[in-house]
């Protein structure tokens, strides 16, 4: 298969010590928490089948019960596990993942992160069109 420029050949990077370091990197993260996120989730489903009487304690104001607690602290869970995941992306998995691309593809693009921010003098002002025809009135 002829190599084309700019075509990155998926398998070499499969290959690449790189790529397997950010595979390792990115199960490090995954696995315990998805398995946090499962306790948590399940824990939750077992407590209300099982101890209904713990979890229809009033817990701290008169008519939020323990149930209610642990049931809006899943959506707040699984919020701060989104924003971890992003930030870990950001910081360690997409610049892994460019070292692993540039190892293959032998591209010296440098790996900053998505969110990265444009400092503003380094915005370019739009500039107007070379030829700009004016429109007769009317």
């Amino acid at each position: 298969m002829p190599e084309h420029r700019g075509e990155i050949q998926w398998e070499a990077v499969e290959r690449s010590p790189e790529f397997r370091g950010l595979i390792r990197r990115k199960k490090s993260f995954v696995l315990p928490a998805t398995l946090f996120f499962l306790v948590w989730y399940f824990g939750f489903i077992v407590l209300a089948g099982y101890a209904p009487d713990f979890m229809g304690r009033e817990f701290i104001t008169d008519g939020l019960t323990v149930g209610y607690a642990l049931a809006l602290s899943q959506f707040v869970m699984t919020w701060v596990l989104g924003w971890l995941y992003l930030r870990k992306s950001d910081r360690d998995f997409d610049p892994l993942a460019a070292r692993a691309r540039d190892a293959v593809t032998g591209d010296g693009a440098t790996a900053e992160g998505r969110f990265r921010r444009v400092a503003p003098e380094a915005e370019v002002a739009p500039t107007a069109p070379e030829h700009s025809e004016e429109v007769p009135r009317r």
